[in-house]
């Protein structure tokens, strides 16, 4: 089992990134809340990590933190939840936020996460209800359970395709691409770069709870 992985940012972009470490290239798949952690490429990062072994691929997902990842091997557990949902349902709403929703038996911000239905929203609720303490000990959910800006990378200048690469990037996390774009839209301003066009969809289409 591979537990936790430090070495060089190689390559970074929603969903996906390359460290280096020792001399291998691990590529990892990360949920967009760890993708908004990520310092630039060229320096030292740390992930905690969950290795997946099934018969036609082996994977290895990453984590800013690991109430994150420890949260992601709870969901996986949950009938109907395999890996691919568990990090869309960790790209909408980090652990600090779905604990709160499982708390709150809040089914209306789970739903609006990408392959989550109503039933899968309950059966979510139910299972998970009982398996969040234990985590106990590892999270302090704040007031609005939003994360702090001092949390998240500094803005860098916006590119020239900032915003069709969030869009592309929300369509790859399942969000349809009239949903994608009309986000996009709404919260494009001068100078926002596509780590932030993306978290600020994400923050209107999710409202916290």
């Amino acid at each position: 089992m591979i537990g936790r992985l430090r070495g060089t940012l190689v390559e970074k972009q929603p969903g996906h990134v390359l460290v280096e470490a020792a001399g291998l290239g691990y590529e990892v798949d990360i949920p967009y809340t760890t993708f908004f952690h990520l310092p630039e490429t060229g320096q030292e990062v740390t992930l905690h990590t969950h290795f997946a072994v099934r018969e036609d691929a082996q994977s290895l997902y990453g984590f800013a933190r690991r109430l994150d990842r420890d949260l992601f091997r709870l969901l996986i557990k949950v009938n109907g939840v395999g890996p691919k949902l568990a990090v869309g349902i960790l790209s909408g709403l980090d652990a600090d936020q779905f604990i709160r929703c499982v708390e709150l038996r809040d089914t209306s911000a789970l739903v609006k996460l990408p392959g989550v239905g109503k039933k899968t929203a309950e059966r979510l609720l139910i299972d998970m209800a009982d398996r969040i303490g234990q985590l106990e000990g590892q999270f302090v959910v704040s007031g609005d359970g939003a994360v702090k800006e001092s949390d998240l990378p500094s803005r860098s200048p916006k590119q020239p395709d900032a915003s069709e690469e969030a869009e592309a990037a929300l369509i790859a996390l399942g969000y349809k691409p009239q949903e994608a774009s009309k986000a996009i839209n709404r919260v494009a301003e001068d100078g926002m770069s596509r780590e932030e066009l993306i978290r600020q969809a994400l923050k209107a289409m999710i409202p916290a709870t």
